[in-house]
């Protein structure tokens, strides 16, 4: 302990002696002598210099006594074949053919209503019954002529085919019955109008107008109902995938908001190119056993459009482009105890997926590529391997 106070008391005796025999560039500058800071400048530089030749010669000799301490240090990887499959990716709503809105037929009060929300419902049963107005009491009256007409029709007809009476009173029998049926089928058919019955089977999801209001034919909603059985989501594709993206396509298709994903199917595709965005629709299966996917619901396409069995994937990163717009990669061969030299490789690239493309020509299965280190690599140079991905 005590040396190294007297080291350090050496240093302070050493630095001060040093400042008392020349001055700082700050001392210099103060005085504002041009021919003293000139020759302080000229001091300066010709000490820069030496030092510039010191370590030339260091370097110089560096590079003979240690040559690798120049050459690159790079990472490797070894290219693979592998199945590729490319996913077009797009987003769709949920739709269904069977969600509709019920309108009456007729104009009235709207009588009864005989489902709630909730309920389900076949295909033929009667929801709601509008007021008749009285079309009930007219049918009756009819009925009892139409009964009339019937009995007067078929007494006259067997008077007839006993050659008795005229063939006149006889048509005027049978053309009076068919004329009162007629009025009564035309009754019934306004009756028929009264019911307001499911037009398939499903789900009754809104009860819109509450019984008691007056309702308008064709224009008040009454009830809203949905099937969630035949469920498919329509999106549109850009045309130049018209031919990769066919009926049977495989799709994964994810739900954000139910945190679901699902796989299935194309099961149609658009005969007609939209002129305006040119894009063709598609149509595909949504299988909703449990019921929660609903109409409108939002979801997010992967569409299998391009599929390779025997694909070599690179990183992107690692391509670099010539000056003639070409793509390449480096290689290495000659490999020997953690050195090899780099060749340069033209290629040809085809899809990407995520960070990786698709190399179409170019490489091989088991090629070794560089990764890290590829873009301070020249053609046929010596570099160092510290790492293999393989």
């Amino acid at each position: 302990m005590k040396n190294l106070y007297k080291l350090i008391a050496l240093s302070l005796i050493l630095v001060a002696c040093d400042g008392d025999k020349s001055q700082t560039v700050e001392d210099i500058l103060a005085t504002g002598d041009v021919k003293v800071i000139q020759s302080k400048k000229e001091e300066l530089v010709a000490q820069q210099q030496e030092l510039a030749g010191k370590i030339k010669q260091l370097d110089d000799s560096l590079k003979v006594l240690s040559p690798d301490r120049n050459i690159p240090l790079i990472t490797t990887f070894v290219a693979e074949s592998k199945n590729f499959n490319h996913f077009l990716e797009l987003q769709g709503n949920v739709e269904t053919k069977q969600n509709l809105v019920l309108t009456p037929e007729m104009n009235g009060i709207l009588k009864q209503v005989f489902v709630k929300e909730g309920d389900k419902v076949r295909k033929g049963q009667t929801l709601a019954r509008i007021d008749d107005g009285g079309l009930s009491q007219q049918r009756a009256q009819l009925q009892i002529q139409a009964d009339l007409a019937k009995t007067t029709f078929e007494r006259q007809k067997r008077l007839w085919e006993q050659k008795i009476g005229s063939e006149i009173q006889y048509l005027n029998a049978k053309s009076n019955y068919e004329a009162m049926q007629e009025s009564v089928n035309q009754v019934n058919q306004q009756l028929a109008k009264t019911s307001v019955r499911a037009p398939f089977s499903g789900v009754i999801d809104d009860i819109i107008t509450e019984q008691g209001s007056v309702v308008g034919a064709g224009q008040t909603q009454l009830i809203r109902i949905v099937n969630l059985d035949d469920m498919y989501i329509k999106t549109d594709i850009p045309e130049s995938y018209i031919t990769s993206i066919k009926n049977g396509k495989e799709v994964e298709v994810m739900f954000p908001i139910l945190g679901k994903t699902i796989n299935t199917k194309i099961r149609q595709t658009g005969t007609f190119i939209n002129p305006a965005n040119r894009t063709f629709k598609v149509e595909i299966a949504v299988p909703n056993k449990d019921r929660s996917i609903k109409p409108n619901l939002t979801a997010r396409l992967k569409i299998n459009d391009y599929t390779n069995e025997n694909a070599i994937l690179i990183p992107q990163n690692i391509i670099s482009e010539n000056a003639n717009g070409e793509q390449y990669v480096y290689i290495i061969k000659d490999k020997n105890e953690g050195k090899a030299v780099a060749e340069q490789v033209i290629i040809t690239t085809g899809k990407t997926q995520g960070d990786f493309i698709e190399v179409l020509s170019g490489l091989k299965a088991n090629n070794e590529i560089i990764k890290e280190g590829a873009r301070s690599v020249k053609n046929e140079q010596t570099v160092k391997i510290i790492s293999n991905d393989a």
